[in-house]
């Protein structure tokens, strides 16, 4: 597991004595230094990147609250605590983005409880960031026109899946579902917009506001009443074919005349 690496800031070197003190033989945690002064508190923070910024409010040079917004700027950025004796800065405290704020004085137990809150703040946006950046790779994902299998975010999991396999899809709200031959579905949370970019106009075609079907599996279409037609799938599945989309599909007829 990696180490969580802690800065603490503030002024008064018995005061930093004692959250050293408090926060000694915790498991999988690093004090990377001490601050006594904004300024000194900014330089560290940009050349050591701590995780985790035990400060205090009131300092030499600049205060908590400058350290903290401009901390925030930062990157990656730290998880800020303040440690205070003062109560009436909490509102600004949480202004800045600051995780907890612990009035002095206080035990250990309290300390440690801030220590917990910054951990899981920094796992959670870490969660959130690797989230991002599957979804941007997702997006680069080639699409069905080339033989590679195409990924899909599927409650959490990341699942692959040949374009031949998917027989039609339907819209459910953000979502869509994908139906596939061997009868499994699968929900990704995409709408039916982008997995049509996705898919490409090789083998797929949008035939009504919430369907996609691939041509493959088309059985035929069957006219219906003024003119309209119904793209019947090889299963029997039937779908109505939008109007305005009916040249989607017509590139697949073969010529009139």
């Amino acid at each position: 597991m990696n180490q969580t690496r802690v800065l603490i800031v503030d002024d008064e070197p018995l005061a930093r004595d004692r959250i050293r003190a408090l926060l000694r033989n915790q498991e999988n945690l690093e004090i990377v230094g001490e601050a006594g002064s904004g300024p000194e508190a900014l330089d560290m923070i940009a050349r050591d990147a701590p995780d985790v910024v035990f400060l205090d409010m009131q300092m030499p040079g600049c205060d908590g609250l400058e350290v903290a917004a401009i901390a925030m700027a930062n990157n990656p950025r730290p998880a800020i605590v303040f440690v205070t004796a003062h109560d009436r800065f909490a509102v600004e405290a949480f202004s800045v983005r600051a995780v907890d704020y612990v009035l002095k004085p206080f035990d250990q137990e309290r300390l440690l409880q801030s220590l917990q809150r910054a951990t899981a703040h920094l796992s959670a946006r870490r969660n959130s960031e690797v989230g991002a950046r599957l979804e941007n790779l997702l997006a680069k994902v080639p699409s069905a026109s080339s033989s590679a299998r195409i990924a899909f975010r599927v409650d959490g999991r990341i699942v692959f899946v040949n374009p031949e396999e998917i027989v039609w899809i339907e819209a459910a709200n953000n979502y869509s579902t994908l139906h596939l031959s061997d009868q499994r579905r699968l929900m990704p949370r995409e709408p039916l917009s982008t997995l049509e970019e996705r898919l490409g106009e090789t083998h797929f075609a949008r035939i009504n506001r919430s369907t996609i079907v691939q041509i493959n599996y088309v059985k035929e279409l069957q006219p219906t009443a003024y003119g309209d037609y119904a793209v019947v799938m090889q299963d029997g599945t039937r779908f109505p074919l939008s109007r305005n989309l009916r040249g989607k599909v017509d590139r697949f007829l073969p010529p009139t005349g």
